[in-house]
């Protein structure tokens, strides 16, 4: 699944349009590296840092979500690392 797609599907994008943004600006690692490409596949286990607000957010990706659900759906996705 693409970096883009998987950040909207997790909802901490409002949408697709404004995670490629933050992918091609350079907001995102992936396992420590700097993701420069929207369409970067992600697969589970994966580390995501990203910049949300004020704070970094660093999650371990468990599972891959099938879909744009309810917000509980997303949560059992993946583990926020502190």
């Amino acid at each position: 699944m693409r970096i883009d797609r998987l950040l909207f599907f997790l909802r901490f994008a409002k949408s697709r349009t404004l995670a490629q943004g933050w992918a091609e600006a350079g907001h995102i690692r992936v396992n420590g590296r700097r993701v420069e490409k929207a369409s970067l596949p992600i697969v589970t286990g994966d580390v995501i840092t990203m910049p949300i607000g004020e704070t970094v957010v660093t999650l371990k990706l468990l599972s891959m979500p099938f879909r744009r659900g309810p917000a509980s759906e997303a949560q059992l996705c993946y583990q926020l690392i502190d």
